[in-house]
Order: C-alpha cells, then sequence, then structure tokens
C-alpha cells in the first residue's frame, strides 16, 4: 500500500478555508450578541433573561473556541513557512497528524456552532 503525501499548499489551502469560516462566525456572533441586547430592553421576565444568559455563555464559549482554533492555524502556518524555507514540502507525520485533530476539531465546532445557531434562532422568533 502506497503512502499518501500530503504537501504544504494542501495544508495551506484548507487553513485558509477555516480562517474564512472562521472569521465568519466571529461576525455572525457578534450579531448575535446585538439581538441579545436588543431582547434585555425589551423583556424583564426572568425566564427569558435566563435564557438570555445561556445564549450569551454559549457566544463565548464559541468565541475561546475560535480564538482557539485560530491560534493553532498560525502556529501550524509558521511551522509550514519554516519548511518551506527550507526547501521541504512535505511535513513529518506527526505534523500531519496534528493537522487532522484540528480539522477533526473544526468539524466539531462546526456541528456544535450550527446546532446553536438554530437553537439561537428559535428563542429569537420567539420573543422578538
Amino acid at each position: 500500500m502506497e503512502k499518501e503525501v500530503i504537501f504544504n499548499s494542501d495544508l495551506h489551502f484548507e487553513h485558509k478555508q477555516w480562517r474564512r469560516e472562521l472569521f465568519f462566525w466571529e461576525d455572525e456572533l457578534r450579531s448575535f450578541n446585538n439581538r441579545l441586547n436588543e431582547l434585555v430592553l425589551r423583556w424583564t421576565k426572568k425566564d427569558v433573561l435566563a435564557q438570555f444568559e445561556h445564549y450569551q455563555n454559549q457566544f463565548i464559549i464559541h468565541e475561546n473556541t475560535i480564538k482557539e482554533l485560530e491560534d493553532h492555524i498560525n502556529l501550524h502556518e509558521t511551522n509550514i513557512a519554516e519548511h518551506t524555507k527550507k526547501g521541504e514540502d512535505v511535513l513529518n507525520q506527526e505534523l500531519v497528524k496534528n493537522h487532522i485533530e484540528y480539522r477533526n476539531r473544526m468539524e466539531i465546532e462546526r456541528n456544535l456552532y450550527n446546532n446553536l445557531k438554530k437553537e439561537f434562532f428559535r428563542y429569537l422568533s420567539e420573543y422578538m
């Protein structure tokens, strides 16, 4: 069985995709927080405000996860650049293994974030 060769350019391309997606999520979260601030001005019921706090906390958790993923991408990009300077176009197995783990983390975050959005939109439709 022949080993698959993964090139720096392949990883760099995926990093660019991830960065765009993370940037979009950051922008969406700012918008969602603005919607929450509008709700706080309209409602005083404790159950509505408890939900408000729930979403506010969830948005903070996702913002932190986004920052962590961005940090990983930046570190990995630095490593790719170092390999490229040395004329090495293929990363070692450990770095590729780490990349695959972060690909999985991106997929998990993508699913969690999409579920949160659906839930939040239902909440907005009820209280906006």
